[in-house]
């Protein structure tokens, strides 16, 4: 699950906070692992790779969460590869790292891509424009940006009316192409098919598939205005909702909204008066409609008139863009995907590795692609991937192997692009709520039964460690104070 610091965009990167540290809440099957060599009598046996004890402050936490020492995995490592482990605990097994695993996606994104690497989505039109109006068809072709969010469809469409087109004879055509990706139920995962993390990625992926629906108390009215980003065409949304004194508790639930039409939405309750403005970001119920309606309802909003349809189609192949938008440098994207663990976004990160290399992106080209850049760069058994996002019940990476992923991502050119995308512990991303008092900069990784963190811990004196810590079992979130500890414990180490 994700946050975001943005206007339009914050809102669709935050379907909620369910937990402290801003991700996903969905089933995860625990993975129990078992051990085989020596500790001290009062405590479990420890496999023959382990180095060091776990602190006793990390053993209390574990304790009071009700999860045994064996659901935790965990290394500690200096930054320099050759350097022995100061903390190995169970760290070979490979566990679901939950977000975690976008460590793997943007480190092999920044090392194949490079840091300006930017999606470019260009429009061409078709035929001539006479008096305003194109005689022929417009297209917009999807490239995989992640971001092509409201203010941006916005300007996209400003520049079509810079070329002096107003009304268009023909349609307006949208190129999927560039993602080769089977349809896939939008509620498949965790039963939660309007929360914007589980959007489906798309080449051309409009505002993330999803609603920003806006309410804004009047209390002389006595009612809530609602206010909807983007204008979606064909699409029924009251204004306005009348407003109660509830406590401003679970509002939503006392919206009574009704999703079930794509065409109408409908809210049957009341809004509390004592929440003030709230914005609510919903998936659209329809995925494969929205960026249709999106566009073809913004195209309305700007004054702009359309006799044919907004259809799906491909860009014919002798037909050169009038101009191309350009996303945000990939150096900037990450920062929303590792921060605040965009889901999404960093699927579209991942089929682009496939389709900057082969033409059209795929999931299983962009696990072959990373996979056999990992045996390169990183060495090693590979990790186990499925979407590169860590949405997955399937992926599944070491603590050992993701420790030794970010000893060569610190030697890389990159390096500060990465560690400037990672969450700092207590000040900003999925780590504001933090109660770790070390300097940190860390991913963070939560499903249901899977919590965890990733990255470099600074220490007093100016050293800094490579932590990796994952926990795979059913009350892994409720033991997040034992991963808080371990980052503290880390910044002490001399």
């Amino acid at each position: 699950m994700n946050c975001s610091r943005h206007s339009l965009l914050a809102v669709v990167l935050v379907p909620c906070l369910l937990a402290p540290w801003g991700s996903v809440w969905a089933q995860s099957k625990p993975t129990p692992q078992a051990h085989t060599a020596r500790r001290p009598a009062a405590q479990p046996t420890a496999a023959a790779t382990d180095v060091g004890l776990l602190p006793p402050a990390v053993e209390a936490a574990l304790q009071r969460a009700k999860v045994p020492r064996d659901a935790l995995h965990v290394v500690l490592l200096e930054t320099a590869q050759s350097a022995p482990a100061r903390l190995s605990v169970s760290a070979q097994t490979p566990v679901n790292p939950a977000s975690l695993m976008k460590l793997v996606t943007t480190s092999a994104a920044l090392e194949l891509l490079g840091p300006a690497f930017v999606w470019r989505t260009p429009v061409y039109v078709e035929g001539v424009v006479r008096d305003g109006t194109l005689q022929g068809n417009l297209y917009l072709r999807g490239s995989g940006d992640p971001r092509l969010v409201v203010e941006r469809l916005w300007l996209l469409l400003r520049r079509v009316q810079g070329l002096g087109i107003q009304k268009i004879q023909g349609d307006i055509v949208l190129d999927h192409a560039a993602f080769d990706i089977a349809p896939r139920d939008a509620g498949g995962f965790d039963g939660e098919p309007l929360r914007p993390y589980n959007a489906a990625p798309d080449a051309l992926l409009v505002n993330f598939k999803s609603l920003l629906i806006q309410f804004v108390p009047d209390r002389a009215a006595n009612l809530a205005r609602i206010q909807v980003e983007p204008p979606l065409a064909g699409v029924q949304m009251p204004t306005s909702v009348p407003l109660s004194n509830e406590a401003c508790t679970d509002y939503r639930s006392g919206l009574r909204a009704d999703w079930s039409d794509p065409a109408r939405i409908k809210f049957a309750g009341s809004f509390p008066a004592s929440c003030g403005e709230k914005t609510w970001p919903v998936a659209y119920s329809a995925p494969t409609q929205f960026a249709a309606r999106a566009v073809l309802g913004m195209w309305q909003q700007l004054g702009g008139q359309l006799v044919g349809q907004v259809r799906d189609g491909t860009v014919p192949a002798n037909l050169q863009p009038a101009f191309s938008v350009e996303s945000a440098a990939l150096s900037e994207t990450i920062r929303d995907i590792n921060k605040f663990s965009n889901n999404v976004m960093a699927q579209q990160l991942f089929l682009t590795l496939s389709q900057q290399q082969r033409g059209v992106g795929s999931l299983e080209a962009s696990r072959e692609v990373v996979q056999r850049w990992w045996r390169e760069r990183v060495g090693g058994e590979p990790p186990v991937l499925d979407n590169g996002s860590g949405l997955s019940r399937d992926e599944r990476i070491s603590a050992q192997g993701l420790g030794r992923l970010l000893q060569v991502a610190w030697g890389s050119s990159s390096m500060s692009e990465l560690m400037s995308s990672l969450p700092i512990t207590g000040l900003d991303g999925t780590l504001k709520r933090s109660t770790s008092q070390a300097v940190a900069h860390l991913k963070t990784g939560s499903l249901r039964d899977v919590a965890g963190v990733a990255g470099y811990v600074d220490t007093a004196s100016g050293k800094r460690w490579v932590l990796v810590a994952i926990l795979n079992h059913p009350n892994a979130n409720a033991a997040r104070p034992a991963l808080d500890a371990l980052v503290d414990w880390a910044a002490q180490q001399p």
